[in-house]
């Protein structure tokens, strides 16, 4: 792809940002843990997904790359803004209830071990970062990275992240991201998430 396009995302995009996610990530061991049916996974997943798109658009930013086709979006990635207060989604155990059904323990699990290992001091946190199945390893997950640490990186504000597979942590440590102390933390069927940070 010849010069991708950067853009924020739309309000009526927030969907599909999280729909593009649940596809990006399919395949990962945590979400085959959250919703181990296969015909559960897609729809569960882009729901959660959603919930959160949903609040980092208040609260944080989305940037998007569109299809060279024009018939959607193939990259994204969803930040939240932790330099200051901000509430928790709005109506999120009831949401999350709802959208997880007989899943709720393992998305409650998953929530507590992001809760107690989340660092307090003031950053951005990059959620998700999501390239289409058939556009992965062209670089534009790296594209969306450099675009908002080219932003951030004047402001001296650092950047937190959980990584999800030896794969993304080689990718995050070329970016200027640091093994944390603890490194990994494990979902309750041994699944590791890897904890980041980019000092800068």
């Amino acid at each position: 792809m010849t010069n991708p396009v950067i853009r924020p995302a739309r309000e009526d995009e927030i969907a599909a940002v999280g729909h593009l996610i649940s596809l990006s990530f399919f395949h990962l061991a945590a979400n085959t843990y959250l919703v181990p049916p296969l015909d559960d996974r897609l729809p569960v997943m882009a729901d959660f997904f959603t919930l959160y798109t949903e609040h980092a658009f208040k609260y944080g930013r989305i940037d998007v790359i569109d299809s060279p086709a024009g018939d959607g979006l193939i990259a994204a990635a969803v930040w939240f803004d932790n330099t200051g207060e901000a509430p928790a989604p709005e109506r999120y155990d009831e949401r999350l209830r709802d959208l997880a059904g007989e899943f709720i323990d393992r998305f409650q699990a998953l929530d507590e071990l992001f809760d107690k290992h989340h660092p307090h001091e003031p950053h951005w946190h990059l959620a998700f970062l999501a390239v289409h199945p058939d556009q992965q390893s062209h670089g534009l997950g790296s594209l969306l990275m450099d675009r908002t640490h080219e932003q951030l990186d004047p402001t001296k504000v650092p950047v937190y992240l959980e990584a999800t597979n030896e794969n993304n942590v080689r990718l995050y440590r070329r970016h200027g991201y640091e093994d944390m102390i603890p490194f990994e933390m494990l979902l309750p069927d041994g699944t590791p998430f890897f904890r980041m940070w980019r000092a800068v």
